[in-house]
């Protein structure tokens, strides 16, 4: 079965073009990984003092996943991550969630 990575984020009000924009730049190397079947970035709800996003990557299995942090493509597409000119749109650190699928319908 296939394994999920998630990644929550809470986003500064009004700067949710901003982070989008990041991601939107960014190298991705997920392409170029075996396991890789599929990546999405999701908005969720807005609150007074953020808006909670989530990446979302779908692996064929865990140790797809597992060999992609521990790969070139990884370091390249996470360089310079939190270096942006002045204030972070993300508020603290992202949130890692991992999931094995137990049941799939598709």
């Amino acid at each position: 079965m296939s394994f999920i990575a998630m990644n929550r984020f809470k986003i500064r009000p009004g700067r949710e073009t901003d982070f989008e924009t990041i991601w939107g730049e960014r190298e991705s190397r997920l392409r170029e990984m075996q396991g890789f079947r599929e990546f999405r970035l999701l908005k969720g709800p807005e609150h007074d003092d953020h808006t909670l996003y989530s990446s979302h990557v779908i692996w064929e299995s865990r140790a797809d996943f597992e060999a992609w942090t521990k790969s070139d493509q990884f370091r390249a597409s996470h360089r310079g991550a939190g270096k942006r000119d002045g204030e972070s749109p993300i508020l603290g650190a992202p949130q890692f969630e991992g999931f094995e699928t137990v049941l799939h319908e598709g």
